[in-house]
């Protein structure tokens, strides 16, 4: 049996002295895992694109967290600009960072433009937490027994890197899009891991899925394009099959604060097909645990974005346009 079944929100170890950053902490999974670990003790830095939901966020976990220490920072992902003010925000306000669960995400929208001009889902889902996570890793490192969470999907298994076509420009389909983009965060997280093993860092970076957790990803697509009956059968077969969102965010606590995750491990339910159950170390495809992939795709998230590990925070219009 993995030590890393049978898991709770009450299993999360005190998070006292410790900060954390959730993006996307506004609804869903992300939400669930601010509010756990600020029962624990953390203090969580709510990342959030939207202030008024972020607001309505923060009084839900007040609510039921009595003593809850939290704050709110604005942060778009689909904004290179934005993610380093918040970056220089976060910075200028702490001196530690422990955890940076790198949660917030689009699925399966019609084709957008990031504020940069990238596409919406690779744009948002991978170029924004790389970005973030490089311009925070000097504060990461600094700080002991932290980690880095990077949030994947089971759609990670039906993904391909197209890297002569990364935007999709040639061929968008919003769920193919998605796949590669949760491929991507996956390849990511295990390729920081390396060059973190390289470095001799003691950060841990790792991964984690929700399985099926009811979360308002699943009807937003539908919703963008207009498809009512896509988001009715959406919601209907959330409420009929999906699991809580606090069991979904189960995952991600276990990859942010267990004593028996490996670095460049991946949680995930660990039931059937990994779709419901109790944490557990998820599978991860052949192309995620591809070095050459994981390393074509850092240098390549380095080129668009314009931010290295070497150069922090380097100036957002000396990216690469696309």
């Amino acid at each position: 049996m993995s030590d890393l079944l049978s898991w709770a929100t009450a299993h999360v170890p005190d998070q006292t002295g410790r900060v954390a950053v959730v993006t996307g902490a506004n609804s869903g999974i992300g939400l669930e895992t601010a509010r756990a670990l600020a029962h624990r003790g953390a203090r969580v830095v709510l990342a959030c694109r939207d202030l008024t939901k972020a607001a309505r966020a923060r009084a839900d976990i007040d609510g039921t967290v009595p003593g809850a220490s939290t704050e709110i920072l604005r942060l778009d992902l689909a904004d290179l600009d934005c993610v380093r003010r918040f970056s220089e925000a976060y910075a200028a306000k702490h001196d530690r960072l422990d955890l940076l669960i790198n949660n917030a995400g689009v699925m399966a929208i019609p084709k957008r433009r990031t504020a940069d001009g990238f596409e919406m889902q690779f744009g948002t889902n991978v170029l924004g937490h790389f970005a973030l996570t490089t311009c925070l890793l000097p504060l990461v490192r600094e700080t002991p027994g932290s980690r880095v969470v990077w949030l994947s999907s089971l759609a990670h298994r039906g993904g391909r890197i197209d890297f002569d076509d990364l935007m999709h420009e040639a061929d968008y389909g919003p769920w193919a899009v998605y796949q590669q983009s949760k491929l991507a965060d996956l390849a990511l997280a295990l390729e920081l891991q390396r060059r973190l093993d390289a470095a001799g860092s003691g950060t841990l970076s790792v991964a984690a899925h929700p399985g099926w957790t009811a979360t308002n990803l699943q009807f937003k697509g539908p919703e963008m394009m207009g498809s009512k009956v896509g988001e009715v059968l959406a919601r209907g077969f959330n409420a009929a099959f999906a699991m809580d969102t606090w069991k979904g965010a189960l995952p991600t606590l276990v990859a942010a604060t267990a004593s028996g995750v490996r670095p460049g491990d991946y949680v995930g339910p660990g039931g059937l097909g990994e779709v419901w159950g109790l944490p557990d170390r998820a599978t991860i495809s052949d192309e995620a645990r591809d070095p050459t992939t994981g390393r074509r795709l850092w240098e390549a998230c380095e080129r668009l974005t314009g931010v290295s590990a070497d150069v922090p925070c380097i100036a957002v219009d000396e990216a690469v346009a696309i």
